[in-house]
């Protein structure tokens, strides 16, 4: 019973949990989606990747609200108060549910290394291939158009029924070294595609080319002007650039967020090694350093002092030599501290990657164990008030989530503390609401709804 009464509304707040975030990610990125002419097939796999990353927010959000509702639902039907009267436990109660969620720990362990890691190879190549595409040719009337590589058209008037172009003006700057030197003006034409699609046919008529020519060894050019009148002109303009090209996963498959955690753990132990590889060779260099030094220091002190001794050019070559020599020695170690610090900003990256293949199957378990006792404790099922009681509480979540991980980022924090801080937050609130439901113990929620109805009745 309690499952039948749980499944139902975790699969609807899954899949609307998951709705509202695309169309956060649609309302996000829609200028870089539209007018590129892409297919719905594309549009398709990006949303089915979206998707996959977004679980990591809608599943937990999935469950803190089914579990309020299913539970409160129950409590308010007094069929929790029967269950505890036949002498069962509140923890015996959850046995069936916490079993179930269990399971789905293990699938969001197992889909967070192994399924996430491919979703945002997919996700990050498809989107870096959209928003690189150029806009589909598009001509509008008295607007130029330069989605065309080394090509700019403009139209007056343009008739979509018959595909007829008025007043055309085309600006050819496909040779780089020569700008915008000619340009073909038209009285009218007409423009059509390959079959290939890959090249534009424009037919014009009536119309006149300007070439500027080069007027070479001059030290004051004129820029003359080739002009040219035509009756019948065809243009072949490559537009290939056009096309939707996906950009190789090769790029993109060394990125933290690609790994599972066997690799997260083989590029772990590469960064130690080469810090460990970096600190040595700078213990080297050093120890040369003193071991050149040390004969020096062995020598008795004169009265005179050496450097009194020599030549002023000689004694200013010395000073140069030597504060050349610091300058490279403090030029190295800013290197060195630069690629350090870079080094182990990467490495923290990847273990807070490694954090995060853990952290969806913990937080399915720990927001299961806030909702349940929770819902047993309000006493209210359906849409309302726990449907507003589980966002604030996975707004809460989701915040100290995002400041853990910025944290973590910005090393002010160990990487483990900021991707476990809202869990070590969340834990607390457990205890307190199971120890509340264990107690039975009731959250007396003011009833606003009866409040309005007395204040509009009063009026």
């Amino acid at each position: 019973m309690l499952l039948r009464a749980f499944i139902g509304p975790f699969i609807v707040t899954f899949m609307v949990s998951l709705f509202v975030f695309e169309l956060q990610f649609i309302w996000l990125y829609i200028d870089d989606l539209m007018g590129k002419g892409l297919s719905v097939w594309i549009i398709l796999q990006l949303l089915l990747f979206v998707s996959a990353r977004i679980v990591n927010m809608a599943l937990p959000l999935a469950i803190l609200m089914s579990s309020i509702m299913t539970i409160g639902a129950l409590s308010e039907h007094n069929e929790l108060t029967a269950m505890k009267s036949a002498g069962l436990s509140l923890g015996r109660i959850f046995i069936p549910l916490i079993i179930f969620i269990g399971g789905l720990s293990i699938v969001a362990f197992f889909f967070a290394n192994n399924i996430w890691p491919i979703a945002n190879l997919k996700y990050r190549t498809l989107l870096f291939s959209i928003v690189q595409q150029k806009p589909a040719l598009s001509l509008t009337e008295g607007q130029f158009y330069d989605g065309i590589e080394g090509i700019s058209i403009r139209v007056m008037k343009k008739n979509t029924e018959t595909g007829e172009l008025q007043d055309i003006l085309i600006y050819d700057h496909r040779d780089p070294g020569r700008g915008n030197r000619t340009v073909i003006r038209a009285e009218k034409g007409n423009m059509q595609q390959t079959d290939d699609k890959r090249w534009l046919i424009l037919q014009m008529q009536n119309g006149v080319t300007y070439d500027e020519l080069d007027e070479k060894r001059s030290r004051h050019p004129k820029h003359p002007a080739l002009s040219s009148k035509f009756d019948q002109m065809t243009l072949r303009i490559d537009i290939s650039s056009l096309f939707f090209s996906k950009d190789d996963e090769e790029v993109f498959k060394n990125a933290f967020e690609m790994m599972t955690i066997n690799q997260l753990d083989n590029a772990l132990l590469g960064f130690d090694a080469e810090v460990d590889s970096m600190n040595q060779h700078w213990k080297i260099n050093n120890e040369k350093k003193l071991r050149l030094v040390e004969p020096i220091s062995e020598i008795a002190p004169s009265p005179v002092s050496l450097q009194s001794q020599m030549p002023l050019t000689i004694q200013s070559k010395t000073i140069q030599s030597a504060i050349d020599a610091t300058r490279r020695d403090m030029v190295q170690i800013q290197k060195i501290k630069i690629e350090k610090e870079d080094l182990l900003r990467f490495a923290n990256r990847h273990k807070i990657e490694w954090h995060r293949k853990f952290f969806l199957a913990i937080s399915c378990f720990v927001l299961f164990f806030v909702g349940a006792p929770l819902g047993a404790i309000l006493r209210k099922g359906g849409l309302g008030l726990p449907s507003v009681i589980a966002l604030l509480l996975f707004i809460l979540f989701e915040m100290l989530t995002i400041a853990g991980e910025k944290m973590a980022k910005a090393f002010i924090i160990e990487p483990w503390v900021g991707m476990w801080i809202s869990t070590f937050v969340m834990v607390p609130i457990c205890i307190l609401v199971m120890y509340s439901a264990n107690q039975e113990k009731s959250w007396n929620i003011p009833d606003f709804k009866s409040w309005f109805k007395k204040k509009s009745k009063a009026q």
